[in-house]
């Protein structure tokens, strides 16, 4: 005769060890704050269910404990997500549908209230918390009949699996950020600039291109013509030792917005969607924060942007193209300095991938969701987006700030049908070629318009390229530390810069993305607090300095105070920076050799540990690697052993700012008021 089901509430080891490890999870959920811990917390329900399942077919009980523990788990990732949740708790049945629009779904989009996070987690969590009563009462209750109870008990142990592993792939994990933040002096600082921001301020055009090589232009030496990218180096100036703070995509526009290197916010690497990330998967938020960590889904609202700055003086603000730095809440382009922003929110070989127009941090979908299959017209629609913006603000009376920033040639790549084919050298030289052409009528049109002698444009790149691409005779590519991963174009030019900029042509010494914010700031006169010049944030650490010295006269501005790291994760994997020739050899008499004799300065650069960039001896790295880019920009030859006291000068020089950033994550001063 088949045992009847029974309802064991003893304290046998085994249930009560389920029992605490449930709480154990509940407890680390609000002492750790991570979404790792709630993915742990879901596992452990979802193998708990299946014990409960197990101990029901094989022992014909249900024990209380076991019910017990996974109360505790699901309770906590219940009250978890009601208290730090980052949206209104809808976001599961948030999916890119064509024509969906922000600012009509606020539940699905919006942080909302206590009382919208605990209604949507509870409707996610409903299937959840009836199949655990279920199962619960039916096996507590006496039947007349033991069929009955038998049924219902296998009905809702099954059920209870099935809903813990449909609320894995459903579950809200956007949470609030887990760490120091800075809105106080965020706000303060933009409170204090002045607004006095007219048309006597300059206009700004900064355009990056995204993998772009340092050789995928002809003024670097590309074997195809880029003409209207190089006119902004032939009518200004050519860095030709310039370099991007990241190897990869979003890091390195965290750097170049902030002026501040991305370990600071959590933006070590490339940030994912958080709508549909993987499908079966509805909107779990699980790649960032792994990633980034401490529940971090972008850059974050306390950051302080040049676009904030700008814009908190009196510019329009305006990004268009790729932004690849988050998309909800604090970390959309318009709650970061736009007015206004037209492009995606993620990198084309993502899913999902959609254009959409954002103003006041709601955005709607534009072109519906194909994109992503055939994006021949990207480049067209952006284009004709900056140039309506462009040709609107010159009719304002205030002066415009546009981030242009292009998704190619970033792998897939694509060209309109006008240029596909064109070169005879593939779709990537098609697609940066087309980008060529649609700039020039972008010039075009302010010069008509009467704005390009008043214009700064900058033209760069995120890094370096990864599949196609040249880096000329540099090392590496995309995602490395080496030169070729780091080391793009840069070209500015400003025809009434009266001086500013000095002559046009060629700037020898080396400075980097984090120079951007200071070097804007300068150039455009940006000041607060009634009057005070160059005005920037005092209560965390800016790692740029202004660029003005170097594009006047070539100045040296990177020196060991203010070194340019190469980064990757959060390790430093090189630093360098420029030192006067005379300091060396008084030091050490005996380093006459000709470099140190035949230059003022020579720029080193230093390798504590790298991986080889040869795939064919993958396991081998380099350790203590010493480099002069004055004369090896290749990084082809070690110095470490000619060198030995500068080696260990810029070793020691790189383990004290790793240090200090693992002191102070945030970059957190003590000079803000």
């Amino acid at each position: 005769m088949k045992k009847s089901i029974s309802f064991d509430s003893s304290k046998k080891v085994f249930p009560m060890l389920l029992m605490a490890i449930g709480f154990v999870l509940m407890s680390a959920l609000f002492v750790l704050r991570l979404n790792l811990v709630v993915l742990v917390c879901m596992l452990f329900c979802c193998i708990l269910s299946a014990i409960i399942a197990l101990g029901l077919a094989v022992k014909r009980t249900v024990y209380s404990k076991m019910i017990y523990g996974y109360a505790f788990c699901a309770f906590g990732i219940l009250l978890y997500f009601v208290i730090f949740g980052a949206d209104a708790g809808f976001g599961a049945f948030t999916s890119g549908l064509s024509g969906f629009s922000s600012a009509d779904h606020p539940l699905l989009t919006g942080e909302g209230s206590f009382f919208t996070r605990l209604l949507g987690n509870l409707l996610l969590f409903l299937p959840t918390i009836l199949s655990l009563l279920g199962l619960f009462f039916v096996a507590k209750k006496q039947f007349h009949k033991d069929t009955g109870k038998k049924l219902l008990s296998a009905l809702f142990s099954i059920l209870l699996m099935l809903s813990s592993v449909i609320y894995v792939l459903t579950g809200n994990l956007r949470s609030k950020p887990n760490t120091e933040r800075l809105w106080e002096g965020h706000d303060d600082y933009l409170k204090k600039i002045d607004k006095n921001a007219s048309k006597s301020n300059p206009n700004v055009l900064f355009i990056m291109m995204d993998d772009l090589g340092y050789g995928d232009i002809s003024l670097n030496g590309a074997i195809y013509d880029t003409p209207n990218i190089d006119s902004i180096g032939e009518n200004g100036l050519n860095l030709t030792n310039f370099y991007s703070s990241y190897s990869v995509c979003s890091p390195a526009r965290f750097a170049a917005l902030t002026g501040r290197y991305p370990y600071r916010g959590y933006a070590d690497n490339v940030i994912y969607p958080t709508v549909d990330t993987l499908s079966p998967f509805a909107a779990t938020r699980v790649f960032n924060s792994f990633e980034m960590g401490a529940n971090v889904d972008g850059m974050l609202g306390d950051e302080i942007t040049f676009a904030e700055a700008f814009q908190s003086a009196g510019y329009s603000t305006g990004l268009f193209g790729k932004w690849h730095l988050g998309d909800y809440g604090e970390y959309l382009p318009t709650n970061q300095g736009f007015d206004y922003f037209y492009g995606s929110h993620h990198v084309n070989d993502m899913t999902p991938f959609y254009h959409v127009t954002e103003e006041n941090g709601e955005w709607e979908i534009v072109h519906g969701t194909d994109e992503l299959r055939d994006q021949s017209v990207a480049t067209k629609w952006i284009h004709d987006e900056i140039n309506s913006w462009i040709t609107e603000q010159a009719d304002s009376d205030k002066p415009f700030l546009a981030m242009y920033t292009s998704p190619w040639p970033h792998g897939p790549v694509f060209a309109g049908d006008d240029f596909d084919g064109k070169t005879g050298m593939g779709t990537y030289v098609d697609c940066v070629t087309e980008f060529d052409y649609y700039l020039g009528q972008l010039f075009n049109t302010m010069d008509e318009l009467g704005v390009l002698d008043d214009t700064i444009i900058i033209f760069t790149s995120d890094n370096g390229p990864a599949l196609e691409g040249s880096v000329n005779d540099l090392r590496g590519g995309k995602y490395l530390a080496y030169e070729g991963g780091q080391k793009v174009p840069f070209l500015i030019r400003w025809d009434n810069s009266q001086g500013t900029l000095g002559d046009n042509g060629i700037r020898e010494n080396s400075a980097t993305l984090v120079d951007l914010y200071p070097t804007l700031t300068e150039l455009c006169g940006i000041t607060g607090n009634g009057g005070e010049k160059n005005y920037l944030p005092t209560d965390r650490e800016l790692d740029g300095v202004s660029m003005a010295p170097l594009l006047k006269n070539d100045s040296v501005i990177h020196t060991k105070d203010n070194p340019i790291l190469h980064m990757k994760r959060e390790d430093i994997k090189a630093i360098q920076y420029t030192v006067p020739t005379s300091d060396i050899l008084s030091q050490y008499p005996d380093y006459k050799y000709d470099i140190l004799t035949e230059n003022e300065f020579v720029t080193f650069k230093y390798f504590d540990r790298i991986q080889n960039d040869n795939s064919a001896f993958f396991d081998k790295y380099r350790n203590n690697w010493l480099h002069i880019l004055t004369d090896d920009h290749g990084e082809n030859y070690n110095r470490a052993t000619v060198y030995p006291e500068v080696a260990d000068e810029y070793h020691a020089r790189l383990d004290e700012i790793q240090m200090n950033f693992k002191n102070n994550r945030r970059g957190i001063t003590d000079n803000g008021e």
